[in-house]
Parts: structure tokens; sequence; C-alpha cells
């Protein structure tokens, strides 16, 4: 009831950081001083399924490729997508699934620490290897996400109305890249591109552009943790370690506090949850408070950069670098 334009904005997974795009576009073109960005989910339990049964899929060219890639079609749609990109993973580079299980387990130790976790009790890499089984040899229960119930919010404003108004201007954004789909998503025949390690990887190269800084100067990372199998193949696409790399980056725990760059403190999608449209407003949030030093008993100490990455299949991928000032 005010007048102000608002636009509605769905793109899956990656709806919060796209509106997070589109209010950073707002600022810096000098069309508006001020934007909030809102981003919120009220889901059913169980696994995502399509809603809208009297139409054509959005994911009818996805399904087609997994299904001559792994088959499974028994399985829930994200379940064989990021489940056969972690067999991709495995097959091309022979990682153990006890890889993704430490990238869950890890989520825990972190979500301990996050009071706004949905997920807080610390699991040990034994208890995600025996949760209950949902792909044979390749995934289960414990490396998904819970679907989740919340909502996230960030508020944008220009250096010179944050002075204007007395507000901080300690943390700003230093570069960002959307991109979408590309014929290699489908015409590569590889899962993981399927699920946006492409578009990802060129996502994050064009950041590193913009901001002049590569991952080696990144302290902390909220990346998209649906799957433990989607944040072990991040890592490469982001450029946190080399391709391939993924499992001695996990034993080394470079992943985590004391390592080389802290992922999801948070506790990630894993464990903190995964309301869809409000992820990316979620990950921008704890960024910032990574950043001003105010994340309290998850704060990763000097953190100066920080990388955030949201994915939504379909598919759009954002990925946005934070800087303290």
């Amino acid at each position: 009831m005010t007048g102000i334009p608002v636009f509605n904005v769905n793109n899956n997974c990656s709806t919060g950081s796209t509106a997070l795009f589109l209010a950073r576009q707002a600022v810096e073109s000098d069309a508006a001083d001020c934007v909030l960005a809102l981003g919120f989910e009220q889901m059913k339990p169980g696994a995502l399924g399509t809603l809208f049964d009297d139409r054509p899929s959005p994911f009818e060219d996805f399904d087609r490729e997994t299904e001559a890639l792994v088959g499974m079609a028994e399985l829930p749609l994200a379940l064989r997508y990021f489940g056969g990109a972690g067999l991709a993973h495995m097959t091309k580079y022979g990682t153990p699934l006890t890889s993704f299980a430490k990238v869950r387990a890890k989520a825990s130790r972190h979500a301990a620490r996050n009071p706004l976790a949905l997920l807080r009790r610390e699991l040990a890499t034994d208890d995600v290897m025996n949760a209950p089984v949902l792909w044979p040899g390749v995934l289960t229960r414990l490396m998904a996400c819970p679907p989740t119930c919340g909502a996230a919010a960030a508020v944008l404003v220009s250096e010179s109305f944050a002075k204007r108004q007395g507000l901080r201007t300690d943390v700003y954004i230093a570069a960002q890249s959307m991109t979408t789909d590309r014929p290699d998503t489908f015409d590569s025949h590889d899962m993981m591109n399927l699920v946006g390690y492409g578009v990802s990887r060129v996502a994050a190269q064009q950041v590193y552009e913009q901001a002049g800084i590569g991952p080696g100067d990144i302290d902390v990372v909220e990346l998209h943790d649906c799957f433990a199998q989607n944040e072990l193949i991040s890592y490469e696409a982001l450029g946190l370690c080399p391709e391939g790399g993924a499992e001695a980056f996990i034993d080394a725990g470079d992943n985590s506090y004391g390592g080389k760059v802290v992922t999801n403190p948070s506790g990630g999608l894993l464990s903190k949850g995964h309301p869809l449209g409000a992820t990316g407003l979620a990950q921008c949030y704890e960024l910032t408070h990574q950043l001003r030093g105010s994340a309290e008993l998850r704060q990763v100490s000097g953190a100066r950069a920080g990388l955030q990455h949201n994915l939504g299949l379909g598919g759009a991928c954002v990925v946005t670098m934070y800087r303290a000032a």
C-alpha cells in the first residue's frame, strides 16, 4: 500500500540470491538508494516433487538426460540429479562415499554453533554412513538437506544513503555474477554439469575477475550444499581446490576452521536448513555477520573476504563476493 515498486521472483533454489542480484543492480544503477530483498518458503514434508501435473515440467530435459546417464527413475528428482552428480565424481576421480559423509559431519559441527540452525546435533562420519540408504553406494539420508520452512531478508543501500542515515558501511558487495544453463549442461552428457557445475564455475570466474582477487584470498564461503555431493563438487567448481582434489581438501580439514577456507559456518543447507526462496538471503546474512566480526561462536577469525554460491536447477546460479571495508 505504498506505491513502491515490487518484483516477484522465482528461480527455484536460487530465488533469494536472484532477488539480491536485482537489488544490487537497482542500487548500483542509481535506480534506488535503499532496496529490500526478501525470500521465504512454506514447504511440504518429504522430498521435492512436481507440484503442477497439468503442464509440461521444466525438468523434462533434465529427467531425460538423467535417465540416460544413471537411470534410478524410482527416486525423487533431486536425489536422482545430485546423487548422480556424486556418482559421476566418484567414477571420474575415485572419490569414496566417506568423503561425502565427512562433508555432512562437518556441517553438523558448524551448525552446533549456530542458534538459528534447524539441526544442531553433531554427527560423526559413521553416523552419516550408517543412516538409511537412499541409493546404495551413492547416497544416505543424512547426505540430503531437510525440507524447511523459513524466511530471510537483506537491505541493500548505496554508500551515500548509508552515510546520510548514519548506517554502517563496513561490508559491501565487491562483485556479483549470475549465470544460467548453456548447451553443455546437456551436450556434455555429464551429471555434474547437469546440476550446475559448469555454470557455477563460470559465475565464480567472472566474480574473481571483477573483484580482482582469487579463490586463495577467500576466508569464508557459504555455498549451495543441498546435498553433501553438491558441496564436494562445488569446492572444485569455485576453485577452492583443483579438479579431482576435493577428497584431499576434505581429508586435510581445509574446508573448516583451521584450514584454508571455512565452508558453510552456518551449518549450510544440510544442517541450517533449506527454505528454497530464503536460502540465498540467509547466506548473505551469515557472510555479513562473518565480515563484521559478529558471528559469535561460529566466527571465522580475521574474515575479510566472503564468497556466496546459490544454485537453482533449471537453472540459475548466483555467485557474490563480499568484502570488509
